[in-house]
């Protein structure tokens, strides 16, 4: 079966490889897409809100409070989630926001949201924030967001419909919801697996306690009462408010250690572990876990109880918040040290240790755009999840472009190269008479590549990651007039489809790895993005997708020239 499948790619490829006519025709996007992009079209889910900056807004820095703003937000997403559902709908999470330009009083805010997709019963809502000066007409982008919202009815199970894309963006956010969706869910597992396996150095042992700010003296507890304005029709509070509210004792909190106006930097995921109603009283603890030398982390947990006399209570929401001092001149300042209390208190400070590393990590993979990310990234536990994501979104949102231009089409296999920035990418268009779920298992281990391409010619299994995740050393002769063969680090990563209509993935790139380090025998090849979607076309038909035979995007390490057409890797 594995040489069908070969047999079935490596015809196609050569057929288009060996062609010497090359003709280029219009993109790929059809009238369809063109009239989407026209002016006319609007995303029939898309909400926006305009709010001018009035003092009672602001904090005492006359800059829009970060609640405040938070409660715009969930109130747009929901808004757009509902227009979608037809029927109410709750805040589930929010993902990590990060916050790129203060909002000043009289200037106004504007928020757009959308849904990117729609699954079951829960949608991802995509928000844009961005702020105006009315007198200079300047604008600036404040942060996005993503947030899942679930669809609620009394009677009845809710089965929501779903979202067709018709721009080129709504295509991307489309393609690699679902695997944000899959990040999400495993969010607070890999966590755990993360502190758990990830050696945190720190030098609490090795500080000066006489210079150290206890962290009991940073600690605030207040309380709210859920009243009607801060709920929603069906009588649930509203999950902007509670974050507003979090924000604040987190404020409270970051001043007591600073003693100073703090400035809200990031915000990690809001997760939603249960509702609350008018009524209800809510206790809201925030302490200083830790400090670093320009920023503090600040943890906040939501508790809600019906009576005083009850002696249960429901842990609401957590949420892990970074502040900064700014001076005069919007520059970070020093921050004094945290001295944590035994037990508990250290956990937390060494969690906290953990954290920035990984927020760090999956701001770096997971934010970036993909011309600032290096050809190989650096393999360690702490980044594994977020490197898969990459892998295999990098792949999706490629794919979903529509400017890729037929270059060849022989024999009912087409070539289409893409040229885009520093890149020039490859796709490759074709229908094997195998069935999707049978080539997808095929072709997702790589050590059976050699048995039909002749450009892979020994494949090692360094590290099976998991069940959708390896690690391969790959190597593949001389070409180009080069006399020394090349070797590769690959991560493999696959994903099957999340719902009709969606590919089977096999996601490509480098990695780095202490084991295997660049050697003089090789010369080392890196890939950025690579790898195959498989359609199901019919019972035994399966669309593949991918630039000589994949998708890529390839650059020389150093130079930022493109590879030339006929080096086919992967």
């Amino acid at each position: 079966m594995i040489q069908n499948v070969g047999n079935h790619l490596r015809r196609g490829l050569a057929s288009v490889f060996s062609s010497r006519t090359s003709r280029k025709s219009a993109s790929r996007a059809g009238n369809d897409s063109a009239m989407a992009d026209g002016e006319g079209y609007r995303n029939p889910t898309e909400v926006q809100m305009s709010q001018l900056v009035l003092p009672c807004h602001t904090n005492q820095r006359g800059e829009l409070s970060v609640g405040q703003l938070l409660k715009w937000i969930d109130t747009t997403a929901c808004l757009s989630a509902e227009r979608h559902a037809g029927c109410p709908c709750v805040t589930a999470s929010m993902d990590d926001i990060y916050f790129e330009h203060t909002i000043s009083v009289g200037q106004v805010v504007n928020i757009k949201a959308k849904v990117n997709r729609a699954f079951n019963s829960s949608m991802e809502v995509g928000i844009q924030v961005a702020s105006e000066d009315l007198c200079s007409e300047k604008q600036w982008n404040v942060c996005k967001a993503l947030a899942t919202f679930v669809a609620h009815r009394e009677i009845t199970k809710v089965k929501l419909k779903q979202i067709t894309p018709r721009t080129e963006e709504e295509k991307m956010e489309h393609s690699v919801a679902a695997e944000r969706r899959r990040m999400r869910l495993v969010y607070a597992d890999t966590i755990k697996d993360l502190l758990a396996n990830c050696a945190i150095q720190d030098d609490l042992e090795s500080r000066d306690c006489g210079h150290m700010v206890p962290a009991e003296k940073t600690r605030v507890e207040s309380v709210e009462l859920v009243l009607p304005p801060h709920a929603n029709h069906q009588g649930n509070t509203f999950g902007g408010q509670i974050m507003a509210w979090m924000e604040n004792v987190a404020t409270i909190a970051a001043s007591r250690l600073c003693r100073a106006h703090p400035t809200l930097k990031a915000i990690e995921m809001f997760h939603f572990r249960g509702p609350s109603q008018v009524g209800d009283r809510l206790v809201l603890k925030a302490i200083v876990n830790n400090a670093f030398k320009h920023s503090m982390e600040v943890g906040v947990c939501v508790e809600a109880y019906r009576q005083q006399a009850e002696t249960h209570r429901r842990h609401i929401n957590s949420a892990f918040m970074t502040f900064v001092v700014l001076d005069a001149d919007d520059q970070p300042q020093l921050l004094p040290w945290i001295r944590p209390q035994p037990g508990d208190g250290e956990r937390r400070y060494r969690e906290a240790s953990a954290r920035k590393k990984i927020r760090l990590d999956r701001k770096y993979i997971v934010s970036c755009k993909q011309t600032e990310v290096p050809l190989s990234v650096p393999w360690d536990p702490s980044n594994q999840v977020y490197l898969s994501y990459n892998n295999v979104s990098s792949l999706r949102m490629l794919v979903a472009k529509d400017n890729w231009v037929l270059s060849s089409e022989i024999n009912q296999v087409r070539l289409y190269t893409l040229e885009d920035d520093k890149f020039l990418s490859f796709h490759m268009e074709m229908v094997v008479h195998v069935d999707a779920a049978q080539a997808f298992l095929l072709l997702s281990d790589l050590r059976r590549r050699p048995e039909w391409d002749k450009h892979y010619r020994s494949v090692e299994l360094v590290q099976q990651v998991d069940e959708d995740d390896a690690i391969y050393h790959v190597t593949s002769p001389a070409l180009g007039g080069h006399t020394k063969p090349q070797d590769f680090v690959i991560l493999a990563s696959r994903r099957k489809p999340c719902d009709n209509g969606d590919p089977y993935v096999i996601a490509l790139r480098s990695v780095t790895l202490p084991t295997h380090q660049e050697t003089p025998e090789y010369r080392r090849g890196e890939t950025l993005c690579s790898g195959f979607c498989f359609w199901r076309e019919g019972d035994q038909l399966t669309k593949t997708a991918s630039g000589s035979v994949t998708v890529g995007c390839w650059r020389e390490r150093g130079t930022g020239t493109e590879r030339p057409p006929d080096w086919t890797w992967p």
